[in-house]
């Protein structure tokens, strides 16, 4: 899997000729050159082949496959994260950055020093939340600029001041 990136994940059937509706978690699906496409079953990439496809509001697509023409076929992909190889990843302007970059980066807290390696960035309406293992518990991180101190490209780091208690409602 370290030669795809993932582009978003199926939500739902949509009508009853197998179409499906998909969640974009890439920022920009607009910009995805998409002709097949990669869908996780067990652990593995099974290629798809795409009849046709539409983003009619931003990040949520509606994509037929090519031989799921019915909603019995399409349900079973429900739920089911979607990638493509990473020779179709766009290429970016110089400087361009994405809170998804921070995926891999060391979190460490003004107070409570390292935190944790941030595992996925996932995007709400308000904002975006680091996912992290903090003393074995799954901790989310609003990536909110009141709190970024620091970033190091470069350390791969992200020094963070967490407003107090927040660590605490997860012990």
């Amino acid at each position: 899997m370290d030669n795809y990136f993932e582009i978003g994940y199926i939500t739902k059937t949509h009508g009853l000729k197998g179409e499906v509706q998909v969640s974009f978690t890439f920022d920009e699906p607009e910009k995805l050159k998409i002709k097949s496409v990669f869908i996780e079953i067990n652990k593995k990439l099974v290629p798809y082949f795409v009849d046709n496809f539409k983003i009619p509001m931003p990040q949520i697509g509606y994509f037929n496959f090519e031989d799921i023409d019915h909603i019995d076929k399409a349900q079973p992909l429900t739920k089911k994260k979607i990638f493509l190889p990473n020779r179709l990843k766009p290429k970016r302007e110089k400087g361009t950055f994405f809170y998804t970059d921070l995926i891999g980066f060391t979190a460490e807290d003004l107070h409570k020093g390292k935190l944790g390696e941030i595992l996925e960035v996932q995007e709400f309406p308000q904002q975006f939340l680091a996912t992290i293992i903090y003393q074995e518990k799954e901790v989310l991180i609003p990536l909110n600029e009141a709190f970024i101190l620091d970033m190091n490209m470069k350390g791969k780091t992200i020094s963070l001041d967490l407003p107090e208690g927040l660590l605490d409602l997860y012990m």
